[in-house]
């Protein structure tokens, strides 16, 4: 008798699994897409790069014009290179400028070793010391940082000369040994919070008081913040220029920026080409500063929480 051999028909589950086992048929995808994508996001950066950079550029190239064509040749490759505008920026004020250099230098310095000192101790009390009142006054000091300067200049103006102070450089420098720099101590107390409060509970078992701890271990820890607030504090005072023409009235107390002021007359004709050069010449440290801080900025800024 023959056998009869009957082939079975596949179900839907059988032809589900089949499915799943034959590998899908992968379609290359086109780089020229994301080729293209990237280019003109590229093309855009650099575009607005060039937008940014153009007066910075317009300045730099009009320092070497006479004055004469600075205006009249807005092209960026000049016709004419003058090279007496430095010479004549320099000596064209009652001081060479090289004193008005100095004059800011003074205030910069100043200004740098009250923050950094005064602030991270601010900070540190803020952020590890339990005291009465510590998240009010923490809240207070953040609400001084929304005053702008035009509300506080009077009384500090009528406090300063009252005290005599008014042409020296000590209302420009002791109020940062007072730590009244709130966003420097925000940007520090939010480092500080960061770093494991073991390592101060290990130094007191060592023996360490808040002032050693603060020295030995905040301080080191905290270079990343410390370099943030040298910078800022730098840039800002180094272009300070409402202030420092406040508080300083005579002109061998001037700065850069109050130096530079002096170049344009509004009742006569401007010295634009010695003031653009002038002007050239002040931005280089502040140029320099941010070149050669731009790594400890950028860590900092991120290492804090600030975004």
């Amino acid at each position: 008798m023959t056998e009869v051999h009957v082939r079975p028909t596949p179900t839907a589950t059988t032809l589900s699994a089949l499915a799943d086992e034959v590998p899908p048929v992968q379609h290359r995808r086109s780089p020229w897409p994301d080729r293209r994508r990237s280019a003109l996001k590229h093309a855009g950066l650099i575009a607005l790069c060039v937008l940014m950079l153009y007066p910075l550029i317009w300045l730099l190239v009009s320092s070497f014009k006479p004055t004469e064509l600075i205006f009249r040749d807005v092209s960026l490759i000049p016709s004419e290179i003058d090279m007496t505008n430095y010479s004549v920026g320099w000596n064209a004020l009652q001081y060479p400028f090289g004193r008005y250099l100095m004059n800011s230098a003074i205030i910069v310095l100043g200004s740098l070793l009250g923050n950094l000192v005064a602030c991270s101790m601010a900070a540190y009390a803020f952020a590890r010391l339990e005291f009465r009142g510590r998240k009010l006054w923490f809240a207070v000091m953040l609400m001084s940082i929304m005053l702008p300067i035009h509300v506080i200049i009077v009384p500090q103006y009528v406090l300063f000369s009252k005290l005599d102070w008014i042409n020296t450089f000590l209302p420009l420098i002791v109020p940062k040994l007072l730590a009244t720099d709130a966003f420097f101590i925000f940007l520090m107390v939010q480092f500080f919070r960061g770093i494991p409060k073991e390592l101060d509970e290990a130094a007191r078992l060592d023996g360490c008081g808040h002032g050693r701890i603060y020295l030995r271990i905040m301080l080191p820890l905290s270079l990343p913040a410390l370099a943030t607030t040298a910078i800022f504090t730098f840039i800002w005072t180094w272009n300070d220029f409402f202030s420092q023409l406040i508080f300083l009235i005579r002109p061998d107390m001037y700065t850069a920026p109050v130096a530079l002021r002096t170049f344009m007359d509004s009742t006569g004709a401007s010295s634009w080409g010695p003031m653009f050069a002038m002007s050239i010449v002040s931005l280089i440290p502040v140029f320099l500063a941010f070149l050669f801080g731009q790594k400890y900025l950028v860590k900092g800024i991120a290492t804090t929480g600030i975004k």
